[in-house]
């Protein structure tokens, strides 16, 4: 590119900052670039201008690697080198970077079409880019520190995270319980793990069992959920002026039957904490190991929970990253209900995994929840696991059949609501039959 277009560019995208956010239309964007380069340079040939259109679209030398679908995260280490977190092999260090602070520099501009205009002379940015990926760039002294979160086109969805080794068919039949709560009372559910443990996904795959007639919320710093099977649904992003605090004090507010805070760190706990003591079914992730570290971390500052509000929490998923045959895997490692409180806030362990053995077991079958479930529905205890175990059941025959993305999945579950025996036929599990129907 001659030095002279290569000028107008870097004006052009000056101008242009914040002007992609929103924008889907691919022609829309080029005819922005256009008109602005004519407007710098009205001498430019259609050649040169097409030349400005393709480097600005073009995201060099990473792009290959944000429409891969085994690469979760690239990291740009300045000028110095870049790394990408391959789902199959882990952490690599890849060939490419950037050579230059000025190529480096460029590349910035380019991202920063899709910020927002509050935010993109900040010193932090974060940037949804058009593949989907989210991009957090971190500005200091020597340069730019920037992390891409890829995410995939089709969210996983509860039978790709069987199918992957991470729960198995009890366990997402117990998650279905808690979601669903047989219409009566969904469970007040917090996933909790560190960092790239796999909570937003687990907690992403939960959309499969809401009920269609549900109303649901959702707030995050940056969306990351796919809400496609929810048609009363209303999303909101954390902004400036609209700190996450805020949102959740307004959610409840508007008629929500189901509150989903994307990650649960500082003062809105309590909020989260009173929403779910007047009633409003709230799920949400959380950084944290345990479950314990859970209640922990719920009770100490920022989040300053009064431990006697804790209870409304009814139970507690864990995911964590192991290595397993060399191999990096997501896994649910614990779940556990919250059962009241004497000196400290109760914890049963309903199911564990071990680091050592690489064996996941049961502990104890839902007590606290299902009794309480028991009571307002009107039947036995032993109804509500049998109930569990036809629904592990329907999912099974689903994996069978093949019908494995979130949205086939929730209309098959929408079904067995609407019609259980019927759908249980259709799946070839006519010799079981809906324990529960509500």
């Amino acid at each position: 590119m001659k030095s002279s277009t290569y000028d107008v560019e870097r004006k052009v995208l000056k101008r242009l900052v914040g002007a992609f956010a929103g924008v889907d239309n691919p022609k829309r964007k080029t005819d922005l670039i256009i008109y602005n380069a004519k407007t710098i340079s009205p001498d430019l040939s259609a050649d040169e201008l097409n030349e400005i259109v393709n480097d600005i679209n073009d995201l060099s030398p990473i792009d290959s690697y944000l429409t891969d679908e085994r690469i979760e995260d690239v990291m740009i280490n300045n000028t110095r080198n870049v790394y990408v977190y391959d789902a199959e092999g882990g952490l690599a260090k890849i060939d490419a970077r950037f050579e230059t602070m000025e190529k480096l520099g460029l590349f910035i501009d380019k991202i920063k079409l899709y910020s927002t205009n509050e935010s993109a002379n900040g010193n932090i940015i974060d940037v949804h880019l058009p593949s989907g990926s989210r991009c957090n760039i971190i500005t200091s002294p020597i340069g730019y520190d920037v992390t891409i979160r890829n995410f995939k086109k089709r969210a996983l969805s509860i039978i790709d995270l069987v199918n992957s080794g991470e729960l198995d068919y009890q366990m997402a039949a117990r998650l279905w319980f808690y979601v669903d709560g047989f219409r009566v009372r969904p469970a007040n559910l917090l996933i909790g793990g560190m960092p790239a443990s796999g909570k937003t996904t687990l907690l992403n795959a939960l959309f499969s069992f809401f009920r269609p007639e549900s109303r649901v919320v959702t707030m995050e710093e940056t969306y990351e959920l796919n809400t496609e099977t929810q048609e009363n649904c209303v999303r909101l992003e954390t902004s400036d002026d609209m700190p996450m605090v805020e949102l959740v004090k307004n959610s409840v507010r508007m008629r929500p039957d189901t509150i989903i805070i994307g990650e649960v760190r500082g003062a809105e706990a309590k909020d989260m904490m009173t929403a779910m003591n007047i009633g409003k079914i709230v799920l949400g992730t959380i950084h944290a190991s345990t479950a314990r570290d859970v209640i922990t971390r719920l009770q100490s500052k920022p989040m300053d929970v009064p431990m006697e509000l804790i209870p409304a929490i009814d139970a507690i998923v864990i995911t964590s990253q192991v290595i397993e045959n060399k191999k990096p895997l997501r896994k649910v490692v614990q779940v556990s209900e919250v059962s009241g409180i004497e000196t400290k806030v109760l914890l049963s362990d309903l199911y564990k995994y071990d680091y050592k053995t690489h064996q996941a077991s049961a502990i104890l079958p839902s007590v606290t929840y299902r009794d309480s479930m028991a009571r307002l529905i009107g039947v036995a205890p032993q109804d509500i696991y049998e109930e569990e175990r036809v629904r592990g059941s329907i999912l099974a025959a689903m994996n069978k059949m093949g019908v494995r993305d979130i949205r086939s999945i929730n209309e098959t579950v929408r079904s067995y609501y609407d019609n259980p025996q019927l759908t249980l036929n259709k799946l070839g599990l006519s010799n079981m039959h809906a324990v529960i129907e509500v």
